[in-house]
């Protein structure tokens, strides 16, 4: 049902987990990707050549987003390789996974979790916004933590936070142009970024948590992204969409 050939995509942190899942789910969809990433050339090159098979056009560029050149350099090679880009999707990000209080929060690591969560998402979607077209799709990925807080973890649920305030913003600056921007807010999700995590904090009690009973897939993110980015949702704007199983009843 959903079609985007024709469609050209550009989604951050591709080398793995939601990203790399997102970008297969777009390519079976029909449309052509690049995938942007920090150091993992060879997951990323693997995942391009996983997407070519389907038919489609793809393709990588390593680059650090946090930084205004890294991000225009990626927007500019997408552009270049696609020619254009009507899909962008800011995946990118880090959860320190050791539990800080704020009193005893470094600096560093506040900055940094900024700096890879907040400042990658502006500088990638300024950049977006300069070329995307009439009917474009913008999806950032929020979490949970951005809506609830997460104690011990302030720094990462502040970041998300920010970026929930940021996508409405952007919604209605962006409507006129006949852009849609919207947030997919995951909860707990399979992925190695958190995988530490999960063992330390046990696996079935975290199932437990979950009304649904399991914690998601990278496949269970995958799919309200291309959604948003579907003409299914085509008037759906300022969104930010809950993907955790029932764990967080929010609005």
């Amino acid at each position: 049902m959903i079609d985007l050939r024709g469609r050209r995509a550009l989604i951050t942190g591709g080398s793995r987990g939601i990203g790399a899942a997102t970008a297969r789910l777009l390519a079976r969809a029909g449309a052509d990707v690049m995938i942007g990433y920090r150091s993992r050339t060879a997951d990323a090159e693997g995942v391009v050549a996983e997407l070519r098979a389907l038919g489609v056009r793809a393709s990588s560029r390593a680059a650090d987003i946090a930084t205004r050149e890294g991000a225009d350099a990626l927007v500019a090679a997408t552009v270049s390789e696609l020619g254009g880009l009507d899909l962008f999707v800011a995946n990118a990000g880090v959860w320190p996974v050791e539990e800080t209080g704020v009193a005893d929060m470094e600096d560093e690591r506040w900055s940094n979790t900024m700096r890879e969560n907040v400042d990658s998402v502006f500088y990638t979607t300024r950049a977006a916004a300069r070329v995307i077209t009439n009917g474009g799709r913008i999806v950032l990925v929020s979490s949970t933590a951005g809506q609830r807080g997460e104690a011990f973890h302030a720094d990462y649920g502040a970041s998300k936070g920010a970026v929930i305030s940021f996508t409405k913003s952007l919604a209605v600056e962006l409507a006129p142009r006949g852009v849609t921007v919207n947030s997919v807010a995951p909860g707990w999700v399979d992925t190695e970024m958190v995988a530490g995590a999960m063992a330390a904090e046990g696996r079935d009690r975290i199932n437990r948590g979950i009304p649904l009973g399991r914690v998601a897939s990278a496949d269970d993110i995958a799919g309200p992204i291309v959604f948003l980015c579907s003409p299914l949702a085509r008037h759906i704007t300022g969104e930010i969409l809950n993907v955790n199983g029932g764990s967080v009843l929010c609005g």
